[in-house]
């Protein structure tokens, strides 16, 4: 039995994921900065030392790695939500939402060699309309970007 493609269609499909191309539908997309998570403790320390913007829905940390720092391409986001935001289940509902909101966003408005966190709020991020928080977030990414340009 053989699968859905074709040899020469999965040849086609990592030729273009070995350029750095998404191909969906046999549609190649433009390259879009990779986008992987924050893990580290103290990478979450110095996100939160840099600026920050405020949303209704959650809340933006953000900062510009230097170019020392190897790896300093491509974006890199983290997620976190206190106890304030409620147990286990309302906090990972949480966090499902902003890790949604941030693959949809982030390629688009973020910028490559930027570390991000987006923090949950109480009573918010697990029930605020999706569409407004993913607005929310191409806001607050961009007035960060403009002040970060300003200093």
């Amino acid at each position: 039995m053989t699968g859905p493609h074709s040899p020469a269609t999965d040849r086609d499909l990592a030729a273009a994921q070995d350029a750095g191309g998404f191909v969906a539908c046999g549609l190649e997309h433009p390259t879009q900065p990779e986008i992987s998570v924050l893990a580290k403790r103290a990478d979450f320390l110095s996100v939160a030392r840099a600026l920050h913007r405020a949303t209704p829905g959650f809340v933006v940390q953000a900062r510009q790695r230097s170019a020392a720092l190897s790896g300093a391409v491509g974006i890199r986001v983290g997620f976190t939500c206190s106890k304030k935001v409620g147990n286990a289940v309302a906090r990972n509902r949480a966090k499902r939402r902003l890790r949604a909101i941030a693959r949809l966003v982030l390629p688009a408005h973020g910028k490559s060699g930027w570390d991000y966190v987006l923090i949950g709020r109480a009573g918010m991020t697990a029930t605020r309309d999706f569409a407004e928080m993913q607005t929310e977030l191409e806001h607050a990414l961009a007035k960060i970007h403009a002040l970060a340009h300003r200093k």
